[in-house]
């Protein structure tokens, strides 16, 4: 079973909106997170999805994903304090649908819409094949790694990659993670392949498309607005 387990328990106080949350905006009638669910929902390997969801937005988002026939849904939690606490709050939904100890989950961003087919196909072979994957897209400016002092040291761009998402797991692996990070009393994991490398996990990746943003901030949300028109533009 191949489950996609979508995070959407921030508010995304960087995109200035008081009023809705970012994985709510809409453009041209449909919010975000629908972009990011119909890619999900159509993909022939993906089984079921598992929300984690602010709280107080859940019966909302019931509403658009009836509305927008979203099929896949299978089960909608709360968010966490953190996104690593509401990733674990999906997985542990998750679990409720895993019935073989080879399942695999890929994790994803609620606000990063602009993922394709090809990308969940190949995370579901990486993994598969060896255990994990993490998405990736190729540097395009000059990485810096800042070190204690100001010193800084310059990796080679040829070997450079920006972690993306979805970030895929066996089921069973990024759960043991997780429990060994509450156990430690962590909840500060950036992401999920951070938590996976400090736990001994051996990481592969694919790359994916460079358009695979995640929409944090205003300028993100006409990237995105400017790409789908570009895509539409180039089908006529």
């Amino acid at each position: 079973m191949n489950i996609a387990v979508i995070f959407a328990g921030g508010w995304g106080e960087r995109m200035n909106n008081q009023a809705l949350p970012k994985q709510f905006l809409e453009y041209r009638g449909k919010p975000i997170i629908i972009y990011t669910l119909e890619i999900f929902d159509s993909h022939p390997q993906i089984d079921c999805i598992v929300i984690a969801c602010i709280k107080e937005w859940i019966t909302y988002l019931h509403q658009i994903i009836n509305r927008f026939g979203i099929k896949k849904v299978r089960g909608i939690v709360p968010g966490g304090v953190t996104g690593q606490d509401s990733i674990y709050n999906g997985l542990s939904e998750a679990k409720h649908f895993s019935h073989d100890e080879n399942d695999i989950v890929l994790i994803h961003d609620g606000v990063r819409p602009l993922i394709n087919n090809r990308t969940v196909s190949d995370n579901i072979s990486k993994v598969q094949e060896v255990g994990s994957c993490i998405t990736c897209s190729p540097t395009i400016e000059t990485f810096v790694i800042r070190h204690a002092g100001g010193e800084v040291e310059i990796p080679s761009r040829e070997n450079s990659i920006v972690a993306r998402a979805p970030q895929s797991f066996l089921l069973k692996d990024i759960l043991a993670a997780h429990e060994m990070a509450r156990r430690d009393g962590r909840h500060d994991f950036i992401d999920s392949c951070t938590m996976m490398h400090h736990y001994g996990y051996k990481l592969s990746n694919v790359i994916g498309p460079t358009e695979n943003i995640k929409i944090t901030t205003p300028i993100d949300f006409c990237v995105f607005k400017a790409i789908l028109e570009a895509k539409e533009a180039g089908r006529k």
